[in-house]
């Protein structure tokens, strides 16, 4: 397991309630602030973290959501100075980090953190929420495009977790299969047919996932992604 060169601790651990969001009000739960103390992680996440839309925010392959605190300097580099990048949580992450990103973590690696064990399950699909927490038209796009999008676990053990924990690998079954290398087959080259062939043998990647690369091989066609990253539908 040498693709991690240093311990890795989760520096904040982060949930929040669905309150309502942006001008229309709208019931998310991106808003997080920091748990102190130790917090059962279960199957479907953090047992004091919710979402607002079932549909495309939470459940098995999305259970917990880890981002890299390195990108903010970049993110603040890029769009300015923001309030919400002062602090960890502003992509509505769960798990905040430093000394591991999209580049080194693959689908289907397995963690041991606190009493509960993970498997990373998919990239982030970033959504319009970000445009409006950030203020800036397109930030949802420019997640996309950058690859700096965290990733997700599903939960394979049950366990209670804290901040200070660290990330222990225990597992690496698909180690070429970065979530970079994902982000940019999706996205960067989404009618790769070859490397969409190649993911649906990937058995610990999300079947959401899997999903859209059957379609795109079926149809040779890149799906509407409009909806997703500017909530026009």
């Amino acid at each position: 397991m040498t693709y991690i060169r240093e311990v890795v601790l989760i520096d904040s651990l982060l949930t929040g309630a669905v309150a309502p969001f942006g001008p229309r009000k709208v019931a998310s739960g991106i808003v997080k602030t920091p748990v102190q103390g130790p917090t059962l992680l279960g199957i479907n996440g953090l047992a004091t973290d919710q979402q607002g839309d079932r549909k495309n925010h939470g459940g098995r392959d999305k259970a917990v959501h880890h981002y890299s605190i390195d990108h903010y300097p970049i993110w603040s580099q890029e769009i300015g100075t923001r309030d919400v990048l002062n602090r960890p949580g502003a992509f509505g992450e769960n798990f905040s980090s430093t000394g591991l990103d999209e580049r080194q973590v693959a689908v289907g690696d397995v963690f041991r953190v606190g009493g509960a064990i993970l498997q990373v399950s998919q990239g982030r699909q970033p959504c319009w929420k970000l445009n409006q927490r950030f203020d800036v038209p397109d930030m949802a796009l420019r997640v996309q495009q950058s690859g700096r999008t965290g990733w997700y676990y599903r939960v394979l053990q049950q366990g209670l977790v804290a901040p200070g924990d660290e990330l222990v690998p225990l597992d690496r079954p698909s180690p070429e299969w970065t979530i970079d290398r994902l982000q940019r087959l999706f996205y960067v080259d989404p009618l790769n047919l070859d490397g969409l062939a190649a993911t649906q043998e990937l058995p610990h990647l999300a079947e959401g996932w899997r999903d859209i690369a059957r379609r795109r091989l079926e149809t040779q066609r890149v799906e509407d992604w409009t909806p997703r990253l500017t909530n026009c539908h």
